[in-house]
């Protein structure tokens, strides 16, 4: 009986658990999310992974640790006649134990960390390049060699919502204060080198789904890469306090296959396009030039 009432209980956490595990899952943040996201790129699965390993360490610690101390709580208490022994103050084997346990698990966790980091500033063999300029309070972006640039801003609903002095809901605006006017677009499965600067103050530029933040600092560029796996729309923000407008300048990062981005791209350009000089009218009242007016100019002029 108590078994079959245990695998119900078990079953019903499970089942309670599941919705929380697929946010967890999500790339952006979720209501009630409990564990970090995977995110849509190689960093980001990197930074999830080393997250759980360092998670599952903990956990196993802290489990260890407790009950150690529920057993020297509970068996070895005043009410069951334990007596202290005075003369214990000093075991070597316990010490090697408990100093050599803790510097192999740094280590196991170090050592994965460390190679991971070293990927997430390896920008070789990029397929593109985007420049990342921040403002006060808005982001411009640039393909480079691709002669397009555009700003992206709060989007112009979010920005009448917020300076109306009402509480919006979701009813009023699914994304307040997360949607702009112009979304950075990128090609996925393609990697993206990011060179991130700033024209003013210090900001930063954070998209969790990537699974980084790079600072945008005036006078210098730092750089930065993703290659996004799923199609999609990922949402980020400022996070770096850059003034006082710092919590309108979102980021949304709009992710398409690569036929959908070159169409997108081609498109870009046409219309950042100078348009062709119209070609200059002779003016009818002027008579056109020839031999013979050139001549008799001359022997005016000589004359």
């Amino acid at each position: 009986m108590k078994a079959g009432r245990f695998k119900q209980w078990t079953m019903g956490l499970a089942a309670m658990a599941m919705p929380m595990l697929a946010f967890a899952q999500s790339a952006d943040p979720q209501p009630w999310q409990l564990n970090m996201g995977r995110g849509v790129t190689h960093l980001s699965n990197n930074a999830y992974e080393a997250h759980m390993l360092a998670l599952w360490i903990c956990v196993g610690i802290g489990v260890a640790v407790f009950i150690a101390m529920a057993i020297a709580m509970f068996r070895f208490r005043k009410s069951r006649g334990a007596v202290a022994d005075t003369t214990f103050v000093h075991n070597t084997r316990l010490e090697i134990l408990w100093t050599a346990i803790p510097a192999v698990l740094l280590v196991a966790m170090a050592a994965p960390a460390t190679t991971k980091l070293v990927q997430m500033y390896d920008v070789r063999d990029s397929e593109m390049t985007v420049k990342v300029t921040g403002y006060q309070w808005m982001w411009e972006y640039e393909y480079l060699g691709e002669s397009v640039k555009f700003t992206s801003r709060l989007d112009r609903k979010s920005d009448q919502l917020r300076q109306s002095g009402v509480v919006p809901t979701a009813d009023d605006h699914q994304h307040y204060l997360l949607d702009v006017d112009n979304p950075l677009v990128l090609p996925v499965d393609t990697k993206v080198r990011f060179v991130i600067t700033a024209d003013d103050v210090i900001h930063s530029w954070w998209v969790p789904a990537l699974g980084w933040k790079q600072d945008a600092v005036p006078g210098i560029v730092n750089e930065a890469w993703a290659d996004i796996s799923t199609p999609g729309l990922y949402r980020g923000q400022c996070a770096e306090l850059c003034g006082k407008d710092h919590g309108f300048m979102p980021i949304v990062v709009k992710a398409l296959p690569k036929d959908e981005f070159a169409q997108w791209l081609a498109a870009q350009k046409s219309a950042s396009a100078p348009a062709p000089a119209a070609p200059a009218e002779a003016t009818p009242d002027t008579p056109e030039a020839t031999p013979e007016s050139d001549a008799a100019a001359a022997v005016a002029v000589a004359g």
